[in-house]
């Protein structure tokens, strides 16, 4: 489960696809996860389906009682506050890969070694 928040407003949305994709491959019913997680069973509905944003400590609680753990990975994002555009990105990765073949040759050439005996 990857999970890619880009900024404040996203977490919402983030966060109830997480605790609702971690509660079904946990099996749980949502008063089963409530009374894991301690929290109230009208309280995880509003979080799943994005209409309250949990804490980072009561998401991260109510993935535990899941069963599943949180690991945090950090990424540099390229930004226009970088001075580089998403376009000029773009660019740039397509230029580096009109470096590359296109296409394979049919035939294929290799090095001959001698031969040992």
């Amino acid at each position: 489960m990857m999970i890619g928040i880009t900024g404040h407003e996203d977490f919402s949305g983030h966060a109830a696809r997480t605790l609702r994709e971690a509660r079904s491959r946990a099996g749980l019913s949502l008063r089963q996860l409530a009374r894991r997680a301690g929290t109230s069973h009208p309280t995880l509905i509003a979080y799943e389906r994005g209409r309250k944003s949990p804490s980072v400590v009561t998401f991260l609680r109510i993935l535990d009682a899941c069963g599943f753990a949180v690991d945090f990975d950090l990424s540099p994002r390229i930004r226009w506050q970088d001075g580089v555009s998403r376009g000029d990105e773009l660019e740039a990765v397509l230029a580096l890969a009109g470096e590359f073949p296109a296409r394979v040759e049919r035939r294929m050439s290799y090095p001959v070694f001698p031969r040992t005996s």
